[in-house]
């Protein structure tokens, strides 16, 4: 898949799972990997990114299975960047939906 396509989608794959609950870096990385192709390199400076802008907040758990976990939460901001990014996406994708749609069947 296009690179550039994947890193437009990544930043809603990203928001979209820490609207249901807060995870840490990894965990988020092997959740969308079950779903899409990506590189754990990808997300990191996303993470940086969007906290920088304050579409999260962090805090760190301890861990079982070594040390501290730094964990991303959604803020309210966040939150209603997340709705703006979905309804974008709901009409980007009806559109293309579309024009494959209108495509295929005009052969």
């Amino acid at each position: 898949m296009d690179v550039q396509f994947k890193k437009g989608v990544l930043k809603l794959c990203v928001l979209v799972l820490l609207d249901k609950q807060d995870r840490y870096g990894y965990e988020l990385v092997q959740k969308i990997s079950n779903q899409i192709e990506i590189s754990e390199g990808s997300v990191y400076p996303l993470l940086r990114r969007l906290t920088k802008e304050e579409y999260f907040t962090t805090y760190l758990q301890e861990s079982s299975e070594g040390p501290s976990r730094k964990y991303y939460r959604l803020t309210d901001k966040g939150r209603e960047y997340l709705q703006e990014l979905l309804q974008e996406w709901k009409d980007f994708s009806s559109g293309v939906n579309q024009l494959i749609k209108d495509g295929v069947t005009s052969d």
